[in-house]
């Protein structure tokens, strides 16, 4: 039998319970490291802040990509193995084409000296890929931490300072509008994650595609489109710096914290709508349809509305929404740069609006004159000057009236009709 009766009792109560055997060894516990109930709630809701604001900033800037590490890598290798005899075969196609040809002289000689040259670079470009993309994700998410955690001045910073000496730290409604303000952050940094990681291994994935193309002479129209939306999905996440100049204006406040979120959300749907190729407008978009369908909030959909804006599947207009091209349509046009770094020629399609791009402008074209002409007829209302009645006529006409059948004279003999002689 155990020598202490509250050796069976577990947690807070065996506390309780020596507290009550020996009242002046054991001290009172404490809930929530010394401050009470309050005091506890208050750390837990600082906890849970805080793990908020974390996975919201690994969300958008990860430490580890989806990239493969090393060249060897399983998904890699069979691109990189792809890449290399790519080419090895355009490099051997240019030097029989350089011997048969060998007459032109110094021309020849200098084309198959540029394709030796490039050939080694491309090849040799082809395994450092996924290593220079690792380290440019891990420095942009080093970066990225240090400009919205790394102080009190920066955004995440504040808020952690704000939920325990702002000036409405205590206030429930402050607190419950913040964390609303987070939850909804993360789900679009869940958004921006999802898009972004699988951009960037789809873009290392086609690297030694795209860099065989090099062994043809050294045409970097290619490499340099792929170059630029693969750094454009990486340095994203910059985007959210518009928002650190504001920081220091709503510190001490977290109603206006929410509202920096809220602008962080904006500039997050931007991001996708911008920064994402091919697929970025359509992927926005549908982030936009599903918050209008589950909310009537004017607020909620004027933000989705900022961050992806109307526009048309085409190309630019001055006037009303944007024009983008589809994903195909996007695709092929890159597909013609690669093609004509290989040296083929692929004819470009003249682009027209999809059917429902073209229904919506027809609407809108339609709407909007029949508004301009309700204007313009107003308008002419308006300043048309009224018109005078018309006077009386004063006088007898001069013009006699024609003279109908009941008029004619009794006495007139009536006419003959066509083709009978006339009586006497």
């Amino acid at each position: 039998m155990a020598d202490n009766p509250c050796d069976a009792i577990k947690g807070a109560a065996k506390a309780y319970c020596e507290r009550g055997q020996n009242p002046g060894e054991i001290p009172e516990p404490s809930i929530g490291g010394g401050g009470g109930i309050t005091g506890g709630a208050s750390d837990h809701v600082q906890d849970l802040a805080d793990y908020l604001m974390r996975k919201i900033r690994g969300l958008i800037a990860p430490d580890n990509a989806w990239v493969p590490e090393r060249s060897d890598g399983e998904l890699f290798d069979p691109f990189l193995w792809l890449g290399q005899h790519l080419a090895v075969a355009i490099f051997v196609c240019v030097v029989v084409v350089c011997a048969l040809t060998a007459w032109q002289g110094a021309p020849r000689l200098k084309q198959m000296g540029a394709s030796t040259g490039w050939t080694l670079v491309a090849v040799a470009g082809m395994a450092s890929v996924p290593g220079a993309v690792m380290l440019l994700n891990r420095a942009v998410s080093s970066a990225f931490t240090v400009a919205f955690s790394s102080n009190e001045s920066t955004l995440f910073g504040a808020i952690s300072d704000d939920l325990e000496h702002g000036a409405d730290a205590g206030n429930p409604l402050a607190v419950l509008i913040i964390f609303s303000a987070l939850v909804v952050a993360l789900a679009f940094a869940a958004l921006v994650f999802m898009t972004r990681q699988l951009g960037i291994l789809a873009f290392v994935c086609i690297a030694p595609l795209v860099l065989a193309s090099l062994a043809r002479g050294g045409d970097l129209s290619a490499v340099k489109a792929w170059a630029q939306r693969l750094l454009g999905l990486i340095f994203a996440p910059f985007a959210l710096l518009l928002i650190s100049p504001f920081v220091e204006f709503a510190h001490g406040s977290l109603v206006l914290d929410a509202v920096l979120l809220i602008a962080a959300d904006v500039l997050m749907l931007r991001m996708i709508f911008h920064g994402v190729p091919y697929f970025g407008p359509r992927v926005a978009s549908a982030a936009r349809a599903m918050v209008e369908s589950r909310t009537s909030s004017p607020l909620a959909r004027a933000v989705v509305r900022a961050g992806a804006p109307d526009f048309y599947e085409k190309e630019n207009n001055p006037r009303g929404p944007r024009t983008v091209d589809t994903p195909s349509r996007a695709m092929s046009q890159d597909r013609g740069v690669l093609f004509a770094a290989y040296g083929m020629n692929k004819p470009q399609r003249p682009g027209r609006l999809t059917t429902r791009s073209a229904v919506e402008k027809e609407r809108r074209e339609a709407s909007e004159s029949a508004g301009r002409r309700a204007q313009l007829s107003a308008v002419r209302q308006q300043y048309r000057p009224p018109r005078a009645p018309a006077a009386p006529r004063s006088g007898r006409s001069t013009n006699p009236p024609a003279p109908t059948p009941d008029s004619r004279d009794p006495a007139a003999p009536p006419r003959p009709s066509p083709g009978r002689p006339s009586t006497p």
